[in-house]
């Protein structure tokens, strides 16, 4: 039996994010409304481009083709086009045989008010100002970040990245560190703390049901030892030893686990990154989003607690 949508791992994705709306936006910029609805209509069987989550989110849909009798995910477009010139999108969705058939077109209006109705447990887009806005408003969002496009079709495995403290956790550590610069401190209130758990941050529902995949697939690894994963999930934080307890005593607590996990210490996370090569990566600085090597590593902006709050 499939889940119902309140039992699945729902993502909302903006057409930004899913697909390059480079050229119809600079139409809208230039020309107005009147003109991007005309050139959309012009150019309706015109297939879009890819965009940076595209490799994440057809990897994410192919999660239901591994397990056909759950359908565990789902993806909701979510768009501030009227559904006359959304056609396009949604022919491009067609086009590259994406299972998506939910969708909210908000003419005009950031679509982000409507993602509680259809659970979701992050939403995707390249504009800055919905995503605000959603986190804002506490719901779990992302801003994508340019980066060229790689999408192997040979390489099925999906593999997803989080940071820590601000994405997966509440900012509560952070904002420890951010009052004094003071790593002394730091450790020393993670070590006050250690048995005691976070509470969750924006993306922890999106995490949590990713661990329920996980298991879904240690199911299937134990009846059949040739089952090749699908799903790797990855936390790469710049703590290190003592704090890192404080990371195993949240997890435990949820039930929940990562495949790898890297406690780096402050070094740069483009390290692990490059080697990990996720299909998408969050982060709630922007600082640790800056250097991707190669530009090839999809990163997404969580623009949540201390770490972004403009000072007084």
């Amino acid at each position: 039996m499939s889940f119902e949508i309140e039992g699945k791992l729902v993502i909302g994705v903006a057409s930004s994010a899913l697909f390059d709306l480079t050229a119809s936006h600079q139409v809208y910029l230039d020309s107005g409304a009147d003109e991007y609805r005309r050139y959309q209509e012009r150019n309706l069987d015109v297939i879009l481009g890819k965009g940076v989550a595209f490799p994440f989110i057809r990897r994410f849909l192919a999660i239901n083709k591994v397990f056909p009798r759950h359908n565990p995910v789902e993806v909701v477009l979510f768009s501030r086009n009227s559904p006359e010139t959304g056609l396009r999108v949604m022919r491009s969705i067609a086009h590259y045989g994406l299972d998506i058939s939910r969708a909210a077109f908000i003419t005009g209006k950031s679509p982000y008010t409507y993602l509680p109705a259809f659970n979701a447990a992050l939403f995707l887009s390249a504009n800055e100002e919905d995503v605000k806005s959603a986190i804002a408003a506490n719901y779990p969002a992302g801003l994508v970040l340019p980066s060229k496009i790689v999408d192997e079709d040979d390489d099925v495995e999906l593999r997803v990245a989080f940071d820590f403290d601000g994405v997966i956790a509440d900012d509560e550590s952070e904002t420890i560190f951010k009052r004094n610069n003071d790593l002394d401190e730091f450790h020393a209130h993670e070590t006050k703390h250690m048995a005691i758990p976070h509470q969750p941050g924006p993306l922890a529902e999106m995490f949590r049901k990713l661990s329920l995949m996980q298991r879904l697939e240690e199911r299937a690894q134990r009846r059949d030892p040739a089952y090749k994963k699908v799903l790797r999930i990855a936390i790469i934080t710049a703590r290190n030893a003592p704090s890192h307890e404080r990371v195993v005593t949240t997890l435990k607590s949820w039930g929940v686990s990562a495949s790898e996990t890297f406690f780096l210490g402050g070094m740069n996370k483009t390290r692990v990154l490059s080697i990990f090569k996720p299909h998408i990566f969050f982060d709630d600085q922007l600082t640790h989003l800056t250097s991707s090597p190669g530009g090839t590593i999809p990163m997404v902006h969580v623009p949540f607690g201390i770490a972004n709050r403009r000072p007084a």
